[in-house]
């Protein structure tokens, strides 16, 4: 039999499609400048499809000074970060959910004040913090200052997925004989898995994208991190467009790596605490 297709559910197709292509038109047009050969970027006749392949632009990009630096400084912060923010947030929105004790109202309160401070405000109490604990110029100094970012909301997360688990789970592996920790290990985490994968993209998307805070913290051109090499590629002289968007697209790889390897425990994150819940 020959399926009929409506005409409203073709119409959502063909939009759901289009929207797809125009967001995804700028991430082509990133790759395809950045495999285009060097001295071809501004070319006023635009190339769809990059032809001959060409990899001089990725080459000029890493051959930038200090990128390995960078790099290294990057992936260290942004994963301390990640698992710091995840651990401190669980135990807090535990501690939140689970305990009653005096000012968790006011502190559920500041939380939700402290996210609406827009981050450049903060830019100079947290420098003379830093410097006042002689953490200028260090990378404990940035990570320090990028949890203070992220905890706030990813405390909030946690918390929400942690109220949506019942009590009587905790209590009925309790009577079985479990302790806390068993209990937080066999019953909390697996039901509270899409919280702490989303408390994880956000920390993650923070530090690792973050440009102002690593070039105002740091004082050392070899300590900075992937986003104030990117910015190098614009100088006094003009902007290196083709290494540039080389440098974007390398940027944006681990971002899109990460968001794969995340995918699949996300989805069956999900499912477990929906079964489980």
């Amino acid at each position: 039999m020959v399926r009929r297709i409506r005409p409203g559910r073709a119409a959502l197709n063909a939009g759901a499609v289009l929207f797809c292509a125009v967001w995804l038109f700028p991430v082509y047009w990133m790759v395809d400048t950045a495999l285009q050969p060097a001295g071809e970027t501004l070319r006023p006749t635009p190339t769809f499809v990059p032809f001959p392949l060409s990899l001089s632009n990725f080459a000029d990009a890493v051959r930038k000074p200090h990128f390995v630096d960078y790099l290294v400084n990057s992936v260290i912060v942004t994963g301390v970060v990640v698992a710091l923010s995840v651990v401190v947030a669980f135990l807090a929105a535990t501690a939140l959910t689970r305990f009653h004790f005096f000012g968790r109202r006011g502190f559920l309160v500041g939380i939700m004040v402290i996210q609406m401070i827009p981050g450049p405000a903060l830019l100079i109490p947290l420098f003379l913090s830093m410097k006042s604990l002689n953490m200028l110029d260090t990378l404990i100094g940035l990570i320090v200052t990028y949890l203070a970012f992220v905890l706030p909301l990813t405390i909030w997360v946690m918390r929400g997925f942690l109220h949506g688990v019942p009590v009587e789970l905790e209590e009925a592996a309790m009577v079985d004989g479990a302790d806390r920790f068993t209990v937080i290990r066999r019953v909390l985490l697996p039901l509270v898995t899409p919280g702490i994968i989303a408390a994880s993209v956000f920390s993650f998307i923070v530090a690792w994208n973050d440009y102002i805070y690593a070039y105002v913290m740091m004082k050392d051109q070899s300590r900075y991190t992937l986003p104030v090499w990117l910015a190098s590629f614009s100088t006094n002289i003009g902007t290196d467009y083709g290494g540039l968007i080389a440098g974007s697209t390398l940027f944006a790889l681990p971002i899109v790596v990460f968001f794969m390897l995340i995918q699949r425990r996300l989805v069956v994150g999900m499912t477990a605490g929906a079964v489980k819940g």
